[in-house]
């Protein structure tokens, strides 16, 4: 269990680094006079954190379904909205609908502003065009935006087919054999990551032990929606089959909590989902306690949390996950970080990767304090 103290602030701190990682970090007045330091820049009044990672977001997307919104205030359940043509599948629509270079355009602006917000790492997710050749140019667009990107923040380009069966096919394998699977090696060389939504109605446990198979033989490594709607196993499943992340985890029973505990599988909670959908929050005491590696992420998407601002979800939300600061801040850095299956990455200190998120604050009490108010600034 992390207490408080485990956050490490050093106050009037250098940080000397170069493009690979962390050379020295420690008090100013210690700093050591044998490295050789090209140019240097003081910021006082700011607090440096490593760098957060948002490591679930489906941020390339068409249309708007603002209505469901509205529609789940006036009572609508996850079935009535999609019988009023909302859903995965109204999204799907859109999407394949929209032209390329709008949809890749619209991911533009939504990284930015996730940039904006402090965030230096972002995953994103295909999933929302479900035919060969749709699902084929939403992974293109998040190479591009990697390759736009570079050198200014990192995208983590997740592979996501698997995210519903459109109802022109009659059965989650035939949908997996004929498009899923032929993709993913298609697009092999392009994927950091390949993901499927584990939950009744959607992918069965025989589709997700197929899928993470013939990605462990590209070595494509795997996360998991798991767990959302009912108990239905996935987090046993995603320590079963050594996925880097189980994600939702809202109905995870102590089977799966003590599955994690004894993995290597980052346990992520999506906590601005349950608020959109008005569920109750995940258990992340229970997860903690054990000691499962727990991590915070946005899940910014359009139906059900059209929220980008991970630092907002989980200011707000970290008080009732009965989550302390150092376990809030591990949870949006390291432990993300791990989710994707990143090295060296979430901590300020020798030999990890020299990224760091700037904040004009006097503490980084203010930072989580301050709802919504984004104090971040660039380096």
């Amino acid at each position: 269990k992390l207490v408080p103290e485990d956050l490490s602030i050093i106050k009037d701190a250098t940080v000397i680094y170069n493009e690979l990682e962390v050379l020295w970090v420690g008090k100013t007045n210690d700093e050591p006079k044998d490295i050789k330091i090209d140019s240097a820049t003081s910021r006082p009044g700011h607090v440096l954190t490593p760098s957060i990672v948002d490591s679930h977001t489906h941020l390339v997307f068409g249309g708007d379904r603002s209505f469901e919104y509205t529609l789940k205030l006036n009572g609508a359940d996850y079935t009535e909205i999609a019988n009023a043509g909302g859903g995965i599948l109204n999204t799907m629509e859109s999407t394949l609908k929209a032209a390329e270079q709008d949809l890749y355009a619209a991911a533009v602006k939504r990284v930015e502003t996730i940039y904006s917000y402090g965030v230096k790492t972002i995953e994103v997710k295909s999933g929302y065009a479900l035919t060969y050749e749709g699902e084929k140019k939403l992974t293109k667009i998040i190479s591009r935006l990697k390759n736009h990107f570079k050198g200014k923040l990192r995208i983590h380009n997740t592979f996501m087919a698997a995210h519903a069966v459109p109802s022109s096919f009659n059965s989650s394998s035939a949908y997996l054999e004929e498009v899923v699977l032929p993709l993913m090696k298609e697009l092999k060389n392009e994927i950091d990551s390949v993901d499927i939504f584990f939950e009744k109605g959607y992918f069965t446990k025989e589709d997700t032990q197929l899928l993470f198979n013939e990605a462990k033989a590209l070595n494509i490594p795997s996360k998991i929606h798991a767990d959302e709607f009912n108990d239905n196993k996935g987090a046993l499943l995603a320590t079963q089959l050594n996925s880097l992340s189980a994600d939702h985890l809202l109905c995870t029973g102590a089977d799966g909590i003590k599955a994690l505990a004894s993995s290597d599988t980052v346990a992520t909670l999506l906590p601005g989902t349950a608020l959109f959908l008005g569920k109750e929050l995940a258990n992340a005491r229970a997860f903690l306690d054990a000691g499962v590696k727990l991590a915070l992420a946005s899940d910014y998407n359009p139906g059900s949390c059209h929220c980008d601002n991970l630092l907002l979800i989980a200011s707000m939300t970290a008080k009732n996950l009965k989550l302390n600061i150092a376990e809030l801040w591990c949870g949006l850095t390291f432990n993300a970080s791990c989710a994707l299956g990143i090295d060296k990455l979430g901590v300020i200190q020798k030999g990890f990767k020299p990224e760091f998120s700037l904040f004009e604050v006097d503490s980084i009490d203010q930072i989580t304090y301050s709802w919504g108010k984004n104090f971040n600034r660039q380096y």
